[in-house]
């Protein structure tokens, strides 16, 4: 509804708090990267960035209600523009004096209907991937090729060139990078144990020697617990064997025949 929309707007963070917040005590000249999405822009406009941020390369700024540029300050560095999500239709010429070196420039979202809108883009010679995702002109009759016209400059127009190739994933190059940098990681470690100093494969020598002396204490102490066993169990089928013979009344001759008299008292059978 419009009454959650508009609590939404006051609820978000505004642009230039947001920018304080990312500096985290640094000077603007420090900052490469900055990412200011879904903060609260002032009336469709940048604000609270300057030409300070010189060292600036990469900027974001989606889904901030942005109606124009024309606030952008100078961003000589400055390679990749994220500006989807927001209610940009025009004003796209002033990138060129802005932004000259821009390589990236990501529009989806936006309200741009006609390849005029887009066409000041020619004037940067850098520019060599350009995505228009769900805007109106993507619906033009024979969009792509045209766009190629009118951009002879560009590489990959929604994440695929001429021959609809799809653009390589700059974050899924990265991970790998960094997997085979894992692996390097272990190759080194495996070489480094091969290349131990003599001393520490005597130290392993030695543990081995311990091991297998603590196995070896194990089983004989295992065998002698056996053979106790074997004893008492051969005891065992004796006594149950002459038991089965005779009866209590009768007992073993190698057992004192005592019984109990009349007084209770012990005494011998005779």
């Amino acid at each position: 509804t419009t009454e959650n929309l508009q609590f939404t707007r006051r609820s978000r963070m505004d642009m230039k708090k947001r920018i304080h917040l990312e500096l985290r005590n640094r000077t603007p000249s420090d900052v490469k990267e900055l990412v200011l999405d879904n903060c609260r822009s002032n009336e469709g406009k940048i604000e609270g960035l300057t030409d300070e941020f010189e060292e600036l390369e990469f900027l974001s700024t989606i889904n901030v209600g942005l109606t124009t540029v024309a606030h952008l300050p100078k961003l000589k560095k400055l390679k990749k523009l994220e500006l989807s999500d927001n209610r940009i239709s025009g004003g796209l010429e002033v990138l060129a004096d802005k932004c000259p070196n821009l390589t990236h420039l990501n529009l989806s979202g936006n309200k741009i209907k006609d390849l005029s809108t887009i066409e000041p883009l020619k004037e940067l010679g850098s520019l060599k991937s350009l995505d228009l995702f769900n805007c109106e002109v993507t619906n033009l009759n024979e969009y792509r090729d045209n766009v190629f016209k009118l951009l002879p400059q560009l590489t990959y127009l929604d994440g695929y060139d001429k021959e609809d190739k799809e653009a390589p994933d700059s974050d899924a190059e990265v991970y790998a990078e960094g997997l085979d940098d894992e692996d390097e990681d272990e190759d080194d470690e495996e070489e480094y144990d091969e290349d131990a100093p003599p001393g520490d494969e005597e130290d392993e020598e030695g543990e081995d020697d311990e091991e297998e002396n603590e196995e070896e204490e194990e089983e004989d102490l295992s065998g002698e617990v056996g053979a106790f066993y074997s004893i008492m169990c051969a005891y065992a089928y004796v006594f149950f064997f002459f038991k089965s013979q005779h009866t209590w009344r009768k007992p073993l001759s190698f057992f004192p025949p005592f019984s109990l008299n009349e007084g209770g008292r012990r005494g011998r059978l005779e």
